[in-house]
């Protein structure tokens, strides 16, 4: 049993989805904050400055009032690692999507794949907090609750700072572009490593009525 919480980081129960989490957080943030910047790129007038600033976080936040209490009833009922592979998947195809909306500069696909990456958040936020009681004793729980925080808090940080300076310079949308499909790549191969958690209730009837389950 490890003696510090770091010594998870070394354990293929903790380390997998760890990678995943932070990746997820780093890949969104360099997205939001690539989004605000191709604005000033694009010599935009302020007014639609403002309507896009404005809109970006909500469309981000949206999915999560919208779907987080059916997002809970699937991680529920599937195996845990199982969906993180899936929310993997859609991120692959999400940042796809967010890539070719920044090498055309199209603005629209940009805001719709945001939307695309609320909704993978918001399926994937129910078993960031629900896998970690499968995989560690009751004991490490706060201690491997606390990496996975300073891990994202950390991610977002650093994917704001990233996502700033390389919007910014000479062929940014194609880097950061390149780096969004990269990092969804990799973080779909790391959850291939992340051990089975099965389903806390695989015989769950699904409420798809967002708004009674909310």
């Amino acid at each position: 049993r490890p003696h510090t919480q770091f010594e998870l980081l070394k354990q293929r129960r903790f380390l997998p989805f760890f990678l995943v989490q932070s990746l997820g957080a780093f890949n969104d943030n360099v997205y939001r904050q690539a989004i605000i910047g191709l604005l000033f790129w694009l010599g935009v007038n302020d007014e639609q400055k403002t309507l896009y600033t404005n809109l970006a976080p909500a469309l981000f936040i949206l999915p999560y009032f919208l779907f987080s209490a059916t997002a809970g009833q699937i991680a529920e009922k599937l195996e845990k690692s199982r969906l993180i592979r899936i929310t993997t998947t859609m991120e692959i195809a999400i940042m796809s999507t967010a890539a070719v909306g920044f090498l055309t500069q199209n603005m629209p696909l940009l805001l719709a794949a945001l939307f695309g990456t609320g909704v993978q958040s918001a399926l994937f936020g129910p078993v960031k907090y629900s896998i970690l009681p499968q995989h560690l004793e009751k004991d490490e729980l706060l201690g491997g609750n606390g990496l996975v925080e300073m891990g994202t808090f950390v991610s977002v940080l650093l994917g704001t700072i990233f996502g700033t300076i390389a919007i910014n310079r000479a062929g940014g949308k194609d880097v950061v572009a390149a780096v969004m499909v990269a990092l969804a790549l990799i973080s779909y191969w790391t959850a291939t490593r992340i051990p089975d958690a099965p389903s806390a209730q695989p015989d769950l009837k699904l409420n798809w009525n967002i708004f009674g389950e909310t």
